[in-house]
């Protein structure tokens, strides 16, 4: 079963309200997969640093203080539900991330520190490729600052097997311009890494979305999250200016997989931040309430592949992949293939829940519909 609505929520709290977000989605040969519900509103707590004066987004109406979500916020109003997170990764075959330091905006590459028509043709480039481009910063405080930036490159691959991450720093971000985006769309590391100067491969990056302009429970959950998974692994975490989901927030992307997590916490940051360095993901996160899925494939695939993910306890990033979902009477039916040569049939549909939650803060109520998956057949 898994969960979306028709557009794009996080927890913080005390110890308890932590383990109960971490909800294990159990697993058998036989059941598509049991799901404990997530029950009470999980609120954050302000951190011991928090700044004598808030910032700006503590007055917003969906929060109650700095690093407290409002009962009503859009984040916290998932949570109760337990809505399913399966098949709502943002869809992106590569990712460009430009280091920006500074206040970002609601667009965030054009309402920053970046010259707007430089960023609205990258933004056009990329997007045209298939890609996502999103702006990063170093989790703490955010002044303007010239000089070098950081970039990452990333190819998120079809297959995870095919991932791969180029760093790389550049004097002027318009050298961008000069990548080779086909070689980019197709995942060709070479080509790409000789058209962006200085570039080297890269450690796996965890983007934290914390762009309160977007939606205050990204900056209010988010924030808190990415100063302390930069103080877990530093220069592995990075504050990043739009991952889609605020309802899930805090939501995170793993590079280069494009493995995209809802409802992150302190413990479950750490654990994934340990497990990818070897390409693995922590078993907490298997399941529903956190697997929103890879980026390089449509959501129904998506769906398929975190069902069989968590139904055989795989942990391997490269070890699964979802082929291209097939539309049938009632929703697709998608094959997930197993490194080890296991294949499944899988049927996904999308179906409403019956009930209505804002996807954003301050947004209208819409109704909620989850990826739901069944496993019709497999070959061993």
């Amino acid at each position: 079963m898994t969960g979306a609505p028709a557009e794009e929520s996080n927890p913080g709290g005390n110890p308890g309200s932590k383990a109960a977000r971490r909800v294990a989605a159990a697993a058998s040969a036989k059941a598509s997969e049991v799901v404990e519900s997530v029950k009470e509103a999980l609120g954050a707590s302000a951190p011991k640093d928090a700044p004598e004066h808030a910032p700006e987004h503590a007055t917003h109406p969906a929060t109650a203080g700095y690093g407290t979500p409002s009962p009503e916020a859009c984040s916290v109003l998932w949570d109760q539900d337990a809505t399913s997170a399966y098949g709502t990764a943002a869809s992106a075959l590569f990712f460009i991330a430009i280091e920006q330091p500074g206040p970002w905006g609601r667009d965030a590459a054009r309402e920053s520190g970046l010259d707007p028509e430089l960023a609205a043709e990258l933004d056009a480039r990329t997007s045209g490729a298939g890609g996502r481009l999103m702006l990063i910063r170093r989790p703490g405080g955010h002044p303007a600052k010239a000089g070098p930036r950081r970039v990452l490159v990333a190819h998120a691959g079809r297959r995870p097997a095919d991932a791969w991450l180029l760093t790389a720093l550049v004097a002027d971000v318009g050298d961008l311009l000069g990548l080779d985006w086909g070689a980019l769309a197709r995942g060709s590391r070479a080509l790409v890494q000789a058209s962006l100067l200085g570039s080297e491969p890269a450690e796996p990056a965890l983007l934290v979305c914390t762009n309160g302009r977007r939606d205050v429970c990204c900056a209010v959950r988010g924030r808190p999250l990415a100063a302390h998974a930069a103080r877990v692994a530093p220069g592995r975490a990075w504050e990043v200016s739009h991952t889609g989901g605020h309802r899930f927030a805090p939501t995170a992307v793993l590079l280069p997989w494009g493995q995209t997590v809802a409802r992150l916490d302190e413990q479950a940051c750490e654990s994934l931040l340990e497990s990818s360095a070897d390409g693995h993901l922590p078993e907490e996160l298997l399941g529903p309430i956190h697997d929103r899925g890879r980026s390089a494939v449509p959501g129904a695939a998506q769906c398929a592949e975190s069902h069989i993910r968590v139904e055989i306890g795989e942990v391997r990033l490269e070890a699964l992949w979802a082929g291209e979902p097939e539309p049938v009477d009632g929703g697709s039916e998608v094959i997930v293939t197993h490194t080890d040569g296991r294949r499944w049939r899988v049927h996904v549909t999308r179906e409403p829940v019956g009930l209505a939650r804002p996807e954003s803060c301050g947004k209208k109520p819409v109704d909620v519909l989850e990826h739901r998956a069944t496993t019709l057949e497999a070959w061993f």
